[in-house]
């Protein structure tokens, strides 16, 4: 049975949460590949961006209404209790009858629903990746979720370093596995 678009994103979070759940008490300091966060940054800003999908997608605000309510620390004490309040929350907006076929107004301009959490599904399964690695724990990544992320991210990677939101491609070996591949697309040297 094929996955859909919601087994998907429930796989990505699972996944974020499981290297989450293996962050020992002194790596939240710990410098992670993305070069300018630490552990405990990368983990706020993936569970704040689930922290956006219940108003925007559930309840059609755009993010000059909700504006700054989900800057700072969203993590508080106790991160993992965050990240699984916030992800559960995300998935259900997600889940709810309709919500992959309704336009959300994001930053960059309107975009469907389900292009929305395409977007999730991939940042959160190459954030799994980036915590693993800075918490020294296993960093393979599904292959379906990869070879999904790969498909996504490959028609607009230079577009995506432009941004200045991401790290430009990097150059991966001939032959490179797929995860390499993706990762190198998305600007990581595995």
């Amino acid at each position: 049975m094929a996955k859909t678009l919601l087994d998907r994103h429930a796989e990505a979070l699972r996944l974020f949460g499981e290297r989450l759940r293996a962050v020992g008490d002194g790596q939240w300091d710990a410098p992670t590949p993305c070069s300018e966060w630490t552990v405990r940054d990368l983990v706020d800003h993936v569970t704040g961006e689930q922290l956006w999908v219940p108003p925007l997608v559930a309840e059609g605000r755009t993010v000059e209404e909700v504006g700054d309510a989900f800057s700072g620390d969203v993590l508080g004490e106790d991160p993992v209790a965050a990240w699984e309040t916030a992800s559960a929350a995300a998935h259900a907006a997600f889940a709810a009858p309709g919500a992959l076929d309704r336009t959300v107004r994001l930053s960059q301009g309107p975009a469907e629903g389900s292009a929305y959490c395409a977007d999730l599904i991939t940042d959160c399964a190459v954030h799994a990746w980036d915590l693993a690695r800075a918490v020294g724990v296993d960093d393979r990544l599904p292959q379906d979720l990869v070879a999904f992320a790969a498909e996504r991210v490959a028609p607009h990677a230079d577009e995506l370093a432009a941004s200045g939101m991401f790290a430009a491609p990097v150059e991966v070996p001939a032959g490179a596995d797929a995860q390499t591949a993706l990762l190198g697309l998305m600007g990581r040297r595995a």
